[in-house]
């Protein structure tokens, strides 16, 4: 009885410290895709394709490190990262509907990432999107993690832009749309630096179901940041044609890339961030 009484005790302090136990098995089992980075653009697990593409004049063909974005080895947040030097036409990509499970009824997901770079001092003038989740047309949704361009300190924002006509019905630029008219989450002084890591998670619930609510989160090092909701959040895309695009005018360092096929909850977000050895752990077993 003695015994029992201990493991009992030191659960209760897990789940009273962290919010969850220390039970990664409903992680792994919602896994969809994992991208450490450490020696190649292809993830290390995926229930559907490992490659990792990137666009041409031509199509699409297998992404290659060049100048613009190279491997860091032993300088990621777990082993090795992406490194984007400089501001360029290199954007690695994932497709596959057993990646992105986009479909027309009920769309649910998790996307989990770190970043570290200044972003006042790293990036280059413009709007920069390190994650983006696109279609066959960005008019039938469009969804991205972005640095504002023109403020200072930028403005770290998370987008869910559905139909062209339900978010933008007059046809006004994003940029002279005011900040609570626009279906996102904005942070003012987000923590972001060069000599740290900051994890970010954003998450997608009940896109096109017209029977529940949709919204979606932004979180920063296990804290949410606000939430997307009281939109209609209808989406319009070839599900064959969904693609999670990484590194869009982005300048700084980017690991461990990890999809979810449904949303994640707050204590479950919060053991991704205190994962000792990141999204590795979850399908190494």
């Amino acid at each position: 009885m003695k015994i029992i009484a201990q493991i009992a005790l030191v659960g209760c302090l897990l789940i009273s410290q962290w919010g969850v136990a220390d039970d990664t098995v409903a992680l792994s089992q919602a896994l969809t895709l994992h991208a450490s980075f450490d020696t190649t653009f292809d993830a290390d697990f995926s229930k559907g394709s490992k490659a990792c593409s990137t666009r041409i004049n031509t199509g699409l063909v297998p992404a290659v490190a060049n100048d613009e974005v190279q491997f860091a080895k032993a300088e990621g947040r777990y082993g090795g990262a992406l490194h984007f030097t400089k501001k360029g036409n290199l954007r690695p990509q994932f497709f596959g509907e057993s990646v992105l499970g986009y479909n027309d009824k009920n769309w649910s997901t998790t996307v989990s990432v770190w970043l570290r770079l200044d972003p006042d001092k790293d990036l280059e003038p413009g709007y920069c999107d390190p994650v983006q989740i696109i279609g066959d047309d960005l008019k039938k949704g469009f969804i991205f993690l972005e640095w504002s361009k023109d403020e200072t300190p930028r403005f770290f924002r998370y987008a869910i832009r559905p139909l062209f006509h339900i978010w933008n019905p007059t046809n006004i630029q994003w940029a002279d749309i005011p900040f609570e008219k626009r279906p996102m989450v904005q942070v003012a002084r987000a923590p972001f630096t060069r000599d740290a890591w900051t994890h970010v998670v954003f998450t997608l619930e009940n896109i096109n179901d017209k029977s529940k609510k949709p919204a979606g989160e932004l979180y920063l090092n296990g804290q949410s940041q606000g939430r997307i909701e009281n939109w209609d959040l209808t989406f319009g895309w070839n599900p064959a044609q969904v693609q999670l695009v990484l590194g869009a005018a982005y300048v700084g360092y980017l690991d461990d890339l990890g999809v979810f096929n449904r949303v994640l909850t707050a204590a479950e977000v919060k053991q991704v961030y205190q994962l000792k050895s990141g999204l590795g752990e979850l399908h190494s077993k």
